[in-house]
């Protein structure tokens, strides 16, 4: 039996509604998804303009995650650099990147 002073398993716990976290206090999510393809033509860019990661992600049609992955592997074809903390490409390596998945396929 129950005495007057415990409290039901649901008042206990509160609510559910009391429970949910509301959408600005979650931390938010890296979009992981394909990103839509690049809005500008590579071959129209100088080669020593830099490309970020969701730019460069766009333009050879994979995922940053997949970026993030092969930087991690320093002797991978796609080349990189890092300025103020961030992966740049040269359109000059994103290029001599995509001729060479092109000659091997």
């Amino acid at each position: 039996m129950r005495g007057k002073d415990e409290e039901s398993d649901a008042t206990a716990f509160g609510s559910p509604d009391s429970r949910k976290i509301s959408r600005a206090a979650k931390h938010p999510r890296k979009n992981r998804g394909m990103p839509p393809p690049a809005t500008f033509d590579i071959d129209t860019l100088p080669g020593s303009s830099n490309l970020t990661a969701l730019e460069t992600a766009a333009v050879i049609r994979r995922t940053p995650g997949a970026l993030e992955q092969w930087r991690r592997d320093p002797n991978h074809l796609l080349k990189w650099r890092y300025v103020d903390g961030r992966p740049l490409y040269r359109v000059d390596a994103v290029r001599d990147y995509l001729a060479g998945c092109y000659k091997t396929t």
